[in-house]
Parts: C-alpha cells; sequence; structure tokens
C-alpha cells in the first residue's frame, strides 16, 4: 500500500492520514457501555464517550444504518459530513468502511477532544491494516456557523443532533446544507420518535422514515 504522511493541527481542527474500505441513539443510555466501530478494516475497536455530554447512536440502529449504505454501495470512497458529531461514531463508521474522507463538527469542548481521540484511534488501526490515504477533520464549533463558511462537497451526511434541538434549527441546517451536497448525495437526519415529524425543506425528498422504538431515522436524497 502507499503511504500518506498524517498531520495533526492543534486547534480546532484536527487532520489524520488514512485510508479506509469496506470491510446519537434514542431513549436512556446505558453509559458503562462503551461506543464500538462495528464493520469495517477498525471494526471492534471502542471508542471513547464523553460523560453524558452525548448521546451516541445505538449498535443496533447504527448497524441498520451502514447495512443500507453498504446494500446501495453508497460508503467507498465517499465525502462524508458528521454534524452535531458527539462521539464521532457514525463518521468513523463511515471511514471504517471506506470513505476516503470525514468532517466532524462538534460545538461541545469536552466532545470535540473525543472526536480528536477516536480519529486518532481509527487512524492507527487503519495505518496497522496499510490503509493511508482518507482524511477525518474534527471541526470544533457550532453546525450552523460550520455551514456558513464550509465549501466542501459532500456524498454523504449525517445529522443526529440531541434532542433538545428544535425541528427548526434542523431545517435551517438542511438548507444551508443542500448547495454543499453532490448529486446523488444521501442525507440521515436522526430525530426522537416524540418530535413532530421534520417538514423537509425544497431541493430533498424523503426517501424513507423509519422508526427504532424511540428513535425516529429520515433518508433525504437530493432533489
Amino acid at each position: 500500500s502507499g503511504s500518506i504522511g498524517s498531520s495533526i493541527l492543534l486547534s480546532s481542527l484536527v487532520v489524520s492520514g488514512h485510508r479506509g474500505r469496506h470491510g446519537c441513539g434514542a431513549g436512556t443510555y446505558d453509559w458503562s457501555l462503551m461506543t464500538r466501530i462495528i464493520g469495517g478494516i477498525a471494526g471492534s475497536r471502542q471508542l471513547t464517550s464523553p460523560a453524558k455530554a452525548t448521546r451516541p447512536t445505538s449498535d443496533r440502529i447504527r448497524e441498520s444504518i451502514f447495512n443500507r449504505l453498504a446494500s446501495r454501495d453508497r460508503l467507498d470512497g465517499a465525502r462524508v459530513l458528521d454534524l452535531y458529531a458527539g462521539t464521532g461514531a457514525l463518521a468513523l463508521e463511515a471511514i471504517s468502511r471506506g470513505a476516503i474522507s470525514a468532517v466532524l463538527v462538534e460545538k461541545d469542548g469536552k466532545a470535540a477532544a473525543v472526536c480528536n481521540q477516536n480519529a486518532q484511534l481509527i487512524q492507527k488501526a487503519l495505518e496497522k491494516e496499510g490503509f493511508f490515504d482518507a482524511i477525518t477533520k474534527v471541526a470544533h464549533k457550532a453546525v450552523s456557523s460550520f455551514l456558513s463558511t464550509d465549501t466542501g462537497e459532500y456524498d454523504l451526511v449525517f445529522i443526529d443532533p440531541p434532542y433538545d434541538i428544535s425541528n427548526a434549527e434542523v431545517i435551517e441546517n438542511l438548507e444551508a446544507l443542500i448547495p454543499k451536497l453532490a448529486k446523488d448525495a444521501i442525507v440521515m437526519v436522526e430525530r426522537s420518535s416524540r418530535s413532530e415529524a421534520l417538514a423537509v425543506p425544497a431541493g430533498l425528498v424523503l426517501d424513507e422514515e423509519k422508526s427504532y422504538g424511540d428513535t425516529t431515522i429520515y433518508w433525504l436524497t437530493k432533489n
């Protein structure tokens, strides 16, 4: 395998180099259980979670999400954006399974630091297997601030905000996101099943809405 040197910017952004390939949840979360990478090159690696600052998507829901994406061949080479990243589990799962880049956006300082730590863990796991090309970045800033200045283009976007974030804020983020989506991009939004149904803004189409107990997953595509 080829090698691209890794680098870390010790500010609000962490960049790590590696290459992946194929291989936050609802209700009450048991914080004695560690979040883990489920599949791909870094499968079974345990991720750090900040104490109750985030709500990691359960393994069961995450496995369902990534089975859907893998069955549609939407992971290999994907450019991923993870908004309200929490532990970074969604983006890092994608990197483990073949995504070529991921940006993790998290405004909470402790959670962003955990994202950095987890990204480096997955980087090392992939490098150990000879994969060096993908890029993972952690942006320590609010989602709205990131979207107002970012110039990237994305194939796959995860939006898993805390349940106290309103649907109105999620919709504003979706509207700001639309110009940054590649032609066939997929957007996954995770909300509480107790929240009002998400009104999909013009420019996006609801492909599927699926409930997992207290959690509802919305699958959106660019119109």
